[in-house]
This record gives structure tokens, C-alpha cells and sequence, in this order.
């Protein structure tokens, strides 16, 4: 009995077996299509392998496309038009507008090169580079918020604008066998060409941040692409109403320097929220910008101070607060930056009080 039983486990170990192999080599057969021709803007014409994704693929040509999470299709910032590329994914819709589904657009890191391809790109990615850097600090900001300090290697200086961000390359260790990429907005102002800083919030098995926060060391050398990203202070005299949360302060802290290096006068409310005072960071540079500043006023505020904090400022999820001190923004524009939740909570009060929603500024990271 014991044997019959011992030879039909071996039976079907043995079937999976061939099952598997079969499927690999059917991926390897079915998936080679051979070279193919992607042409960019009717104008740029590249002879690439067929069979792997349209992000990665650009990328290994030199031609960098914004994508937050990698290529997982969970961003759905990497959209290009591709003509005569097919229908998108189901993975692709959710990301997409109709108007955008009738342009064409796809996920670039949806899209598999099977035959030859037209692509329509934005000419301002074509600025994008690839930067090596040096791992220059590394500091504390929070129990879970790193500062990173990056000096340029090659090439060794790197021009962007207040509030944009990069792309990190994560390069094969524990938790991943393939260098993975995740975006960052830069939290220096663009006067320092020569180094960039990061602030980098830890995030539990986090791809990047386990690898940032537990095995990166001062002296190590990374590897980034960028500048990405609209998120910059828009022209103009308006009341800014910038709201943001843990490490959503990057960019906004760029942006703020940037308007003190620049003597820029505008009324400013910052308002930047924590759960107790372990989280909140940078007050005393937030708080020096008012003189730098004329019309700025930061606003920091505790949703669960500790007895301990022995906080006597402004209490409550920092939508709340801003609320309370903007019954009418009607003539401002706004800046978010922070979790899903934070920035759908300040469309829904900055609207309920008047702001056009096309004043309201942030990136989304999915």
C-alpha cells in the first residue's frame, strides 16, 4: 500500500515537473518575437527585442519614463500614446480617463512589445537622465524618517526645478533579485546643482525603504534618473494654501526655499501634520521661513499628542485644522502632499470652501 502510494506522489511530481518545463519553454518560444521598431514622434526610430515590457525597455535604450511603483502597474504615472498598440489591460483601466483610452494612451509598463510600434512621448522626457551619486549623509529625521544626502558623481551636476522628483534604483539584495525603482521628490531647492537631498519615510518589507533604512551606509554609491514631475509653484500672486504630512514635506520644503533664495513675496499657509511629536520634524527651519518669507505662516498640528509632548499647539488631522483657518479659498491655489487619504480629504474641504479644483496641485503616486 505504502508503495502504490509512494509511486502515484512520484507520478504526478513527475507530471508537474514536465507541465512546468513545458511552460517554460513555451514562454521561451511563444515570447520571442524577434526584433522590433518602436518609433518615438515620427521621428526616432529604435530596433529593440521584442517580448519585454515597453518601461523597461525604454529605459534600457536610455529613454526614462516617470513610474512611481517600479512597472507594477499600480502608479499609472508611466502613460504613453501608443498607436496601433492595442486595447489597454484590465490592469491599465482603473488609471486611464476615456478621453485618454480614445488618445491611445497605455501604461508603458503594461504594454508588451510583440510587433512594431508608434509611440507619441513628451519631448521634456528626453531631458531625463541617468545620475551616479554618492551617499554623502544620512540623517534622523523622525524613528522612521531618514534625510539623504546625495552628491553627484556623473554627471556631476543635475538641473531641476522646486517640487520635482527622481527615480532611486534599488539594486538586487535580500528582498528583491532585480534592481527595482521607486520615486522621490527632492527635498533641496535647485540652487545646489551639485547635491540632492531625499527624505525617505521606512515602510514595513518596503522594497526601497528596508533598503535605505537598514543596509545603505554614508559612502555608498546609488543610482537615480529624473527629473520628473509638475509639481512646481505655478507663476503668479495668489494665496498658496500648501497642505502635507510625514514626508510629503519634501517637495514643499524645496519649494519654500527656493521662494526664500529667490526674495519671492506671497502669502503662504503651511500646514503640516503629525500623529504625536515623535513624527513632526524640521519645525525650527519651517518656523525661520517667516522671516525669510514676507506673508508665510507655518502651521504644524498633532492628531494624537502624547501626554508626554506636552503640546500646546493646534490638535486634529491637519485637514481639520486648515479648515478651521480657511473659511474661504476661493482666490488661492493649493499644494498637497502627503498619504491618499490626506489628499483626497483636502480636495474634498479646499472645493467644499470655494477653490477650483484645476488650482489644486500634488502628485500622484497612486
Amino acid at each position: 500500500m505504502l508503495n502504490e502510494f509512494l509511486l502515484g506522489v512520484g507520478i504526478v511530481t513527475g507530471l508537474n515537473a514536465f507541465l512546468a518545463l513545458l511552460l517554460v519553454l513555451a514562454e521561451r518560444t511563444l515570447s520571442h518575437y524577434g526584433p522590433c521598431t518602436l518609433t518615438i514622434n515620427d521621428e526616432k526610430k529604435l530596433v529593440v527585442p521584442g517580448g519585454r515590457d515597453l518601461l523597461s525597455t525604454l529605459k534600457s535604450e536610455g529613454l526614462f519614463i516617470p513610474s512611481a511603483c517600479g512597472g507594477r502597474g499600480s502608479c499609472g504615472l508611466c502613460k504613453v500614446t501608443v498607436l496601433d498598440g492595442g486595447d489597454p489591460l484590465a490592469t491599465e483601466i482603473p488609471w486611464l480617463k476615456p478621453e485618454e483610452i480614445a488618445r491611445h494612451v497605455r501604461l508603458a509598463c503594461q504594454v508588451r512589445i510583440k510587433h512594431d510600434l508608434r509611440l507619441q512621448l513628451p519631448r521634456e522626457w528626453f531631458a531625463i537622465r541617468q545620475f551616479q551619486a554618492t551617499v554623502v549623509s544620512i540623517r534622523d529625521l523622525t524613528h522612521d524618517i531618514k534625510e539623504l544626502r546625495l552628491r553627484l558623481v556623473d554627471p556631476p551636476e543635475i538641473e531641476f526645478q522646486a517640487g520635482q522628483f527622481i527615480q532611486l534604483e534599488v539594486p538586487p539584495y535580500e528582498l528583491t533579485d532585480e534592481p527595482v525603482y521607486r520615486a522621490y521628490s527632492i527635498s533641496s531647492p535647485p540652487s545646489n546643482r551639485r547635491e540632492i537631498e531625499l527624505e525617505i519615510r521606512y515602510v514595513p518589507n518596503g522594497l526601497c525603504t528596508t533598503w535605505v533604512h537598514r543596509h545603505l551606509n554614508v559612502g555608498d554609491p546609488v543610482t537615480f534618473n529624473g527629473p520628473y514631475g509638475q509639481f512646481v509653484l505655478k507663476p503668479g500672486n495668489r494665496p498658496i494654501i500648501a497642505i502635507a504630512g510625514g514626508s510629503g514635506m519634501a517637495p514643499l520644503k524645496a519649494i519654500f526655499l527656493d521662494m526664500a533664495e529667490k526674495g519671492m513675496a506671497r502669502s503662504v499657509r503651511y500646514f503640516f501634520g503629525a500623529r504625536s511629536r515623535r513624527d513632526l520634524f524640521l519645525v525650527e527651519e519651517m518656523k525661520a521661513l517667516e522671516t525669510r518669507i514676507p506673508g508665510f505662516q507655518f502651521i504644524p498640528a498633532l492628531s494624537s499628542p502624547l501626554p508626554e509632548d506636552r503640546w500646546e499647539g493646534e490638535t486634529g488631522l491637519i485637514t481639520d485644522v486648515a479648515a478651521r483657518h480657511v473659511p474661504d479659498a476661493s482666490e488661492a491655489e493649493a499644494y498637497l502632499c502627503g498619504s491618499s487619504f490626506l489628499i483626497k480629504a483636502a480636495i474634498a474641504m479646499l472645493t467644499e470652501r470655494g477653490m477650483p479644483r484645476e488650482r489644486i496641485y500634488f502628485d500622484d503616486f497612486g
